[in-house]
C-alpha cells in the first residue's frame, strides 16, 4: 500500500519575520501548517526575545538548510548597561547591579577587542549539548559545566546610538556567534555589566529584508484565497506559493556545475559519472538541458558524487 502523504509536496524557502515571545519551533510549525507542507525546517533558532529574519525551508529545501545555518548573520541589538542577568538578556534574572559611568569613547574602544576573529565561550543558556543534554536545561537546574571557547568572527560591531544606560549596535557576524555573550562581555569590560534588552536579526546570508512576512501576513494570504468547495483543501495556493524563494538561494556561495540528463540519471541511480575536474566539495548542480536545480554534489577522484539530491515527481 502506498504511503499517504501528510501534506503538499511544496518546496522553497519563506522568509519569516519572527515575532517577539514566540519560539522558533512554534513559528516553524505554524508556517508548515499554513502551507500544508509535508516537511519543514528552520535555519538557526532565534531566542523567544528576538525578532526578525527566520528562513523556513519547506519540502526538499530542508535538505539545504545547513548551508543557511552556516551563513553570516546581521543583528541590531539594544544593550542595557548596569545589570547582568543569568541569561544575558532581559528574560533572565538580574544577578548583578552596578552604577553606569561610561562614555561613548569607552564603548568604542572596548568593542574593538570584540571585533574580528575572536574566541567566545557560549552561554550556559544555549541549545548546545553536554552529554546529550541542552545546556539551557542544565542551567535551569543550577548546573554549570565547562564550555570550550569557540572561534567566531565579528565582521563589524557598529555603535548606532548611546543614551544614558542604553546603546544600540549593528553586528555582522559568523555562524555560532552569541550576541548575548558579546553584550555581556562588553559590559564586563566596561565594569558595569550589560544584557540584551532587544534583538532583531536583519539579515541571513544575502536574503533581502523586504521579502520578509510575518506569520499573520502569511496566514492572511491563505485566508484571502480560500475557495469554498475547492477540491484542493479549499485554497488557491498561488499567492501563498509566490512568496517562496527557490531552494537553491540557500547556496549562493557555492560554485555552479552543469550536468547532462544522462549524468543526472546516473547520479539518481547511486552511481558516479566521470568528470575530469579537480576535487571540490559542495557544488550546486543544474541540468544543462532544462536549467533545473538538482542538488549538491562534489568532485572526488575524477567522479561526480552526490551529497544532497532533490527528489521530484519525475525522479528516476
Amino acid at each position: 500500500m502506498a504511503r499517504r502523504k501528510k501534506g503538499r509536496a511544496i518546496s522553497g524557502i519563506v522568509l519569516v519575520d519572527k515575532s517577539q515571545g514566540s519560539s522558533s519551533n512554534h513559528i516553524l510549525q505554524r508556517v508548515r501548517a499554513i502551507y500544508g507542507a509535508e516537511k519543514a525546517g528552520h535555519t538557526g533558532a532565534l531566542d523567544p526575545l528576538a525578532t526578525g529574519m527566520l528562513p523556513v525551508c519547506l519540502g526538499e529545501a530542508t535538505k539545504f538548510s545547513q548551508y543557511l545555518l552556516n551563513s553570516d548573520k546581521t543583528y541590531v541589538v539594544t544593550a542595557k548597561f548596569g545589570q547582568r542577568t543569568d541569561t544575558s538578556d532581559a528574560d533572565g534574572e538580574v544577578v548583578e547591579t552596578h552604577d553606569v559611568n561610561i562614555t561613548e569613547q569607552q564603548i568604542l574602544e572596548f568593542k574593538k577587542t570584540l571585533t574580528g576573529p575572536i574566541k567566545q565561550i557560549p552561554t550556559m543558556f544555549s541549545a548546545l549539548k553536554h552529554n546529550g543534554q541542552p545546556l539551557y536545561k542544565l542551567a535551569r537546574q543550577g548546573i554549570t559545566v565547562e564550555r570550550e571557547a569557540r572561534p567566531i568572527t565579528v565582521y563589524s560591531f557598529e555603535l548606532l546610538r548611546f543614551e544614558g544606560d542604553e546603546a544600540d549596535f549593528e553586528i555582522h557576524c559568523s555562524k555560532g556567534t552569541y550576541i548575548r555573550t558579546l553584550v555581556d562581555d562588553l559590559g564586563q569590560m566596561l565594569g558595569c555589566g550589560a544584557h540584551v534588552q532587544a534583538l532583531r536579526r536583519t539579515k541571513v546570508a544575502d536574503y533581502p529584508i523586504e521579502k520578509m512576512l510575518t506569520v499573520d501576513q502569511i496566514q492572511q494570504l491563505k485566508d484571502d484565497n480560500f475557495i469554498d468547495g475547492d477540491e484542493s483543501n479549499g485554497v488557491d495556493c498561488t499567492a501563498l506559493d509566490s512568496h517562496l524563494l527557490p531552494m537553491d538561494t540557500a547556496l549562493e556561495g557555492l560554485t555552479r556545475i552543469e550536468v547532462t540528463a544522462d549524468e543526472v540519471k546516473t547520479l539518481r541511480h547511486g552511481q558516479f559519472p566521470a568528470r575530469q575536474m579537480p576535487d571540490e566539495e559542495d557544488l550546486k548542480a543544474y541540468q544543462i538541458e532544462t536549467g533545473e536545480f538538482i542538488g549538491v554534489v562534489s568532485i572526488r577522484g575524477g567522479e561526480i558524487r552526490t551529497k544532497r539530491l532533490v527528489v521530484t515527481e519525475n525522479f528516476i
